[in-house]
């Protein structure tokens, strides 16, 4: 397939000469710093914002079901991306350098095809599925995901169309498929919380479990007292 052409006045191409003309005019500097946040710093970012949601869902008192949403981002985001492989292939869009001269490219050399963007669909998967499992970190996560797509198109390196389809493939992998992610996940997260792994999943849960296992049974104060005075009634008869 050729790849999503269009006749006459194309918006697609519009767009991306207008935010990519940001880049001509832009600072070295500026543009060396939308390169490395485009292509690594808000994967990054997103990966830090699943550690700080993990580290919160562990005090909650469902930390395991909180966990096991969780734990569906990051996977949401690796199915979107496998499931974007036979759609490029289908597709097989060039990268938009390759067809329209005068883009300034940050990234040059990129020669796989580019529709979807495997930058958005990641992002926008992991963002999705931490909504699905805590509303703050996800509308966090969503807007690092929009900010991903805007420095695609900034950098030359996918038409805003790229963007948009893989934001949609990775929404819909992570709101269609989370009630079956769900549903083999909690399970998973339960048996961690019963055994040594349990801290994974709530904060300090082996060791309050230990402790109390080590305590014994707790005698309720009251009865124990009148007990022991019914027995000294008797040793006194």
């Amino acid at each position: 397939m050729a790849g999503l052409a269009f006749e006459g006045p194309n918006p697609d191409v519009d767009v991306l000469d207008g935010i990519n003309g940001l880049a001509k005019d832009a600072p070295h500097w500026v543009n060396r710093a939308m390169e490395f946040v485009g292509e690594y710093g808000i994967v990054a970012a997103l990966g830090v914002l699943c550690l700080i949601a993990w580290w919160a869902a562990r005090r909650r008192p469902d930390g395991p079901t909180a966990i096991a949403g969780l734990l569906w981002a990051p996977l949401a985001a690796g199915l979107a991306l496998l499931a974007n492989i036979p759609i490029r292939g289908f597709v097989e869009r060039p990268r938009p350098f390759k067809d329209h001269a005068g883009l300034t490219v940050l990234i040059p050399g990129k020669s796989d095809f580019s529709f979807v963007s495997d930058h958005a669909t990641l992002t926008m998967a992991v963002g999705v599925g931490l909504f699905v499992a805590h509303r703050r970190f996800g509308l966090i996560g969503i807007g690092l995901a929009l900010l991903e797509g805007f420095c695609r198109v900034y950098m030359g390196v996918h038409y805003p169309t790229d963007v948009i389809g893989g934001f949609a493939l990775g929404t819909a992998v992570a709101l269609l498929l989370a009630p079956l992610a769900q549903a083999l996940l909690v399970p998973m997260t339960a048996a961690i919380e019963r055994s040594p792994l349990a801290p994974l999943v709530r904060a300090g849960g082996g060791a309050e479990r230990s402790r109390g296992a080590e305590a014994g049974p707790v005698v309720p104060a009251e009865p124990a007292l009148r007990v022991r005075a019914e027995r000294d009634k008797d040793l006194a008869a």
